[in-house]
This record gives C-alpha cells, sequence and structure tokens, in this order.
C-alpha cells in the first residue's frame, strides 16, 4: 500500500481490506466535501441557514456512520451502519430540493417529512450511541417521548400533546431543532475553526507552542511542570478539548514530568488541569464562545474578552501550584531552557505564529470571526512552503481535512441531539419550568439558588463535550439566574464554568482518567488532585455574581479594583492549598491565608461603599500580605535531595 494511501486509510474493525480502503477513500471525499461547503458559506454566504445546516448535517452524519461501520465487529451491525449512512445522505439534499415547496405551504409536514423525520432520528440516535454513549442518547430520546406523550403527565408539568407531523415541521422543517442555532454554530464557527487548529498543527504550529512554553519557564524550578502546563494550556485554546488535549499532549509532558522527579499523580493532575484551561480560554472555548454570543445576543469579541481574565486566573494559580510543588520537591531546573531559547525558537519557526496574530488582529479590526478564520486559513496555507519541514502536500490537506471531521464530528453529533432537546423544550415550555423550579427551591435566596444551579450545571454537564453541555445548561439552567437580575453574560458564564468541571471532578473526570491512563497513577486520586490545582473552576464563578468587573462588565475602576482583589485572593487560596512556601505551612497559616482571600472577595457588589464591606477586605488584605511576608523571609527547611535516577515510564 502506497504511503499516501495508508495516510488516508482509517483504522477500523476490519484492517486494512479492500472495505477499509473504499470507506477511508469515500470518507476523504466527504471530509473534503464539508471543508469546501463550510468554507464557501463562511466566506461567501448567500446559501439559507436551513439548507446549509442540513447539507454539511447529512455529509457529517453520512461520514461518521461509515466511521462506526468500519469499526463494528459483526458483519451485521456493518451493513446496518453502512445503510444508515447512505441513509444520512438523503434529508439534506431533499430539503434543498423541496425547500420552494416547504415555504409555500408554510412548513407544514407531508407524509414524506415525517418518514425523513424519523429515519434523521434514527440516523442521529445511532451516532449519538456510538460516538457520545447513552448520556445525550437517553436525554434526546425522552424529549421526543414528552413531546408525544406529554399530554398524559397530569398537573403543570403536562401540556396539549404533539403528534409526530408537529414534531416533523418544528424538529426538521425549521431551524428549531436538527438545524437550530447550534447546527448554525458547528456548521460557522466549530468546524471552521477546528479547521484552522489542525492545519495549524499540521505545519508545526504545536511544536513552537512548546518550545515557548520551554523557553518562557526552562530555567525556573519545576520548569518541565510549567512548560507542560503552558504548552498543553495554549493547546488547548486550539482544539477546546481537555480529554483531546490529554491524549495530544500529555503522550510527552506525563513521562517528562515523571521523569525530573514528579509523582505519577502529580504529573497526571497537571496535564489534566492544564488540558482544561482551554475550555475556559479564548477564542475557542470548546466551540462554546460562539454558541454563547449567538444565545446571550452579543458580539463574539465581547465574550472573549470576558472570558480573559477568568482564564488567566486559572492559568496563573495552576502555574503557582506547579512552582510550589516543585519547591516542594526539590527538583532540578531545565538548564537548556530560558530566553536564549526563545528566541532562537522565535528566529526560526516564530513564523507559524502569524496566523494566530492575523486572527487577533482581524477580530480587533472588525473582521467577522468566520471570514477571519477563512483568512488565517489562506494565510497558513501561504506560509506553509517556507519551509520543508512544515510543507504541506496535497495528500496532508486532506488529511487535514479528515481529521478535522474526526475531531468535530461528535460535536456535530451532540448539538444535533441537542437541538432536539432544545426544540422539544421550546415547543413544550417545560425548560421555564426547571428555571422556576430552582428559584422556587432556592426559596429566593440568591446562595442558595447559585448553589442549586451549580449542582445542576455539573449534573447534567457530565461526560458531555463542551458545546453540549453548556447548550443545555443555557436552556435549562441559565434563566433560573437571569431572572434574578443577574446579567445574561454572567448567568451564562457561571454555568458554562460548572458544566466544565466534571472533566477533572469524579465520578466522571474524563481529562483526569485520560491523564491517570498515561501516567500510570491511581485515577481517583489523580482527579482529586486536578481538583487542587484547578480549584479556581469551582470557586471563581461566584465572582460572575459578586464581582461582574473580572468579567469586564461595569465601570473602568469597577474592573480595575475586581482584578486586583480577584487576583489576591486567588493567589491566597493557591498558596493555602498548595501547604509550601519556602517552607511547609502549618494548618493555622493555611487557614489565616484562606480567611484572608475570602474576606478579599467579600460577598458584596464590589463598588460597595459600606463600612462591613471595606473593612472586611482591607483586612483580608492586610491577612494575605502580612502571613505571605512572614513566610517567605522565613528559613526554608532542609530540602531532601532528590533521587537523579529516571522515573520509570
Amino acid at each position: 500500500m502506497s504511503e499516501a494511501l495508508d495516510k488516508l486509510l482509517l483504522r477500523g474493525g476490519h484492517g486494512k481490506g479492500r472495505g477499509a480502503i473504499i470507506v477511508s477513500l469515500l470518507y476523504a471525499l466527504l471530509a473534503v466535501a464539508i471543508t469546501a461547503l463550510v468554507i464557501y458559506g463562511a466566506f461567501f454566504g448567500g446559501i439559507t441557514a436551513l439548507l446549509l445546516r442540513s447539507m454539511f448535517y447529512s455529509l457529517v452524519a453520512a461520514a461518521g456512520l461509515m466511521v462506526v461501520g468500519l469499526s463494528a465487529r459483526s458483519r451485521i451491525s456493518r451493513v446496518l451502519c453502512y445503510i444508515l449512512a447512505a441513509i444520512a445522505l438523503v434529508p439534506g439534499p431533499y430539503l434543498w430540493y423541496s425547500y420552494l415547496d416547504v415555504i409555500q405551504r408554510g412548513a407544514l409536514s407531508t407524509w414524506m417529512d415525517e418518514i425523513m423525520f424519523l429515519a434523521l432520528c434514527a440516523v442521529t440516535f445511532v451516532l449519538v450511541r456510538k460516538t457520545l454513549g447513552w448520556a445525550l442518547l437517553v436525554l434526546s430520546t425522552l424529549a421526543i417521548g414528552y413531546a408525544l406523550f406529554g399530554y398524559l403527565i397530569p398537573g403543570k408539568y403536562g401540556h396539549g400533546g404533539y403528534d409526530l407531523a408537529r414534531l416533523s415541521s418544528t424538529l426538521f422543517l425549521s431551524t428549531e431543532g436538527f438545524y437550530g442555532v447550534p447546527m448554525g454554530v458547528a456548521v460557522e464557527y466549530i468546524f471552521l475553526f477546528t479547521l484552522l487548529g489542525t492545519l495549524l498543527m499540521k505545519i508545526g504550529t504545536g511544536e513552537i507552542f512548546v518550545d515557548i512554553a520551554r523557553g518562557l519557564t526552562g530555567r525556573v524550578q519545576g520548569g518541565p511542570g510549567l512548560s507542560a502546563a503552558l504548552s498543553s494550556t495554549l493547546f488547548g485554546t486550539i482544539n477546546g478539548s481537555a480529554v483531546a488535549n490529554v491524549v495530544t499532549t500529555g503522550t510527552f509532558t506525563i513521562p517528562l514530568m515523571k521523569r525530573v522527579g514528579y509523582s505519577p499523580v502529580t504529573a497526571g493532575a497537571i496535564e489534566a488541569a492544564a488540558s482544561s484551561a482551554g475550555q475556559i480560554l479564548p477564542p475557542i472555548m470548546g466551540a462554546a464562545a460562539f454558541l454563547m454570543a449567538e444565545i446571550v445576543g452579543v458580539p463574539y469579541s465581547q465574550i472573549a474578552l470576558a472570558a480573559l481574565v477568568p482564564g488567566l486566573l486559572y492559568v496563573l494559580a495552576l502555574m503557582i501550584a506547579i512552582r510550589l510543588e516543585a519547591g516542594k520537591l526539590n527538583l532540578e531546573r531545565d538548564t537548556a531552557g530560558g530566553v536564549a531559547f526563545l528566541l532562537e525558537a522565535l528566529k526560526t519557526r516564530g513564523y507559524l505564529l502569524l496566523p494566530l496574530v492575523g486572527m487577533i488582529a482581524l477580530l480587533f479590526a472588525g473582521t467577522t470571526p468566520t471570514r477571519a478564520a477563512v483568512y488565517c486559513i489562506v494565510l497558513a496555507l501561504a506560509i506553509s512552503p517556507w519551509h520543508k519541514q512544515t510543507r504541506a502536500s496535497l495528500i496532508d490537506l486532506v488529511q487535514v481535512c479528515r481529521d478535522t471531521l474526526v475531531s468535530t464530528m461528535p460535536i456535530i453529533a451532540a448539538v444535533a441531539a441537542a437541538g432536539v432537546v432544545i426544540g422539544v423544550l421550546n415547543l413544550t415550555g417545560v425548560g421555564l419550568m426547571l428555571s422556576s423550579l430552582i428559584v422556587e427551591v432556592g426559596a429566593g435566596n440568591i446562595w442558595a439558588i447559585l448553589l442549586l444551579t451549580a449542582l445542576a450545571s455539573f449534573v447534567l454537564g457530565m461526560g458531555l463535550p463542551t458545546s453540549a453541555a453548556y447548550l443545555l445548561l443555557a436552556v435549562l439552567v441559565a434563566p433560573a439566574l437571569t431572572r434574578l437580575g443577574m446579567p445574561a453574560i454572567s448567568a451564562h458564564m457561571f454555568i458554562f464554568y460548572y458544566g466544565l468541571v466534571s472533566a477533572i471532578t469524579p465520578p466522571v473526570a474524563l481529562a483526569a482518567y485520560a491523564a491517570a491512563g498515561i501516567s500510570g497513577a491511581d485515577a481517583n486520586a489523580t482527579a482529586v488532585e486536578s481538583i487542587r490545582l484547578g480549584f479556581v473552576k469551582l470557586l471563581i464563578p461566584f465572582l460572575f455574581f459578586t464581582m461582574p468587573g473580572i468579567l469586564m462588565v461595569g465601570s473602568g475602576v469597577q474592573i480595575g479594583l475586581a482584578i486586583v482583589l480577584a487576583t489576591l485572593s486567588t493567589m491566597g487560596l493557591t498558596l493555602a492549598f498548595s501547604g509550601w512556601l519556602v517552607r511547609p505551612l502549618s494548618w493555622p497559616e493555611r487557614g489565616i491565608l484562606v480567611l484572608g482571600a475570602l474576606l478579599t472577595v467579600w460577598p458584596t457588589a464590589v463598588d460597595a461603599v459600606d463600612l462591613a464591606t471595606l473593612s472586611a477586605r482591607a483586612v483580608g488584605i492586610v491577612l494575605l500580605i502580612l502571613t505571605t511576608l512572614r513566610l517567605s523571609v522565613a528559613t526554608p527547611a532542609a530540602a531532601q535531595p532528590l533521587s537523579h535516577e529516571p522515573t520509570s515510564i
């Protein structure tokens, strides 16, 4: 088999046979077609939303079921998946062909539309089951069951009932169900920006990220851990998936950290916590930034700006914790890193950062995100041939299209299923009922409602991709906060953070478990350590209510004061949770740091002028400063020599 064909071959259940070759080539062809459709729609436009989204999803679903069939063990399952893949190709062209007729009859469904709707449900449910598991499949099935049989439920949680014709009209012939806002974001943003990220990785931008991280942190104690965290964070800003980031970067960062002295548990926890940073850092945030902009109704740039400070506080706390852990273990420095290494990396391969610099410049210039992404793709293709190592061949570009489809397929399946759930919730009005229930249980107490919302967001977000988790929470939970007068952007950021924390929190903790698989450590111990390192995700969302200034909401004074206070509090809590600064910290010292950190962000509005609030914050700042100064000038305990024998990997 030729090298080019081997690059495009999908590894499946029946290996390298003729069937696998045919499926791989068809998959690559579909990937190229999807890429062309997305780029054309993003740059030229002119395609009606329903038609663009339906054609896009038909192609993606068909490709996804082909891969599922390729991986199937039994011949019957394989054939059924291929039949469903052929069926998936029908709804998009069908709507394209009958679009004018659908408009003329006011989107009222016919028997053929109902058949198409049922076929699309079968395609989506199988794809969701095979790519995401049972959670979203059960939820979407219950949603349709509720729409059809909800009239049997007595009381306010029932409804008048909707037949198959009404469901087909709402969920298939309009932009309220399968082809709603989530699918629109998938075709306009998620696939496009993932394509850009995959292309940048192909030409070597990922390697320059690692070099930059090593140059910035190499000569600091615990440099390999800091480099791993920083490089994983930079990777995450492109792909936005915590688990994918762990399995991509963790394969070389975790062994490196173990080799210099970090324990397997700590090495895995650092990687998991750092990889989850990309979900909350602009520009992509697991595609949720684009979804939030559409749902909240504000420009994308405002969402990205609002997410910047909380994301940087998370990274700051993580980097401080890693540095303190290195001091506690008395780890060595990376003498090969440093400023000279950084300058050399930028000199030889710094041009690979041009697409990202161009993206930032275009967005600040007012260019739409979709057009900016297309321009940056073109720029990446233009700089690729400058050096042999970064040159991408035609086969490489096809592979980029294929890899983009592979990485986005679970997200697209998730938004299709989530679109069904959202469509049913809007149709029946039950979404508002859940928000009302949260408010009722909370008895009007804002802190009780915040805690209930956090718990509901955590449970609903378990195991779901970033975008799918946010979509469900935005419809089911966020209205409970906005009804209390909380700004929309603060409410949506709150549920967004708690919907993502399950990536490092048991019992799911997919990112931590993936890192534990690489490090060889206990999975639950790795997850607990990840929480200690990434505690900001649990605490800082409450500041979105008490200090909206960290989301860039309010006056300049409010924003500046909120950032300063939140930073001081984050640093104090990081020291307390680490339990070390020059020497081990006693429990009373750690308690004082926690008290000072909490008083610094006393839970009232940041611009409050009452004496109690000002006094609490002043006392908190004084406690933090005096305790830190006392610890930093204390005589360090004798460091235990570290064994320099390489850790087994």
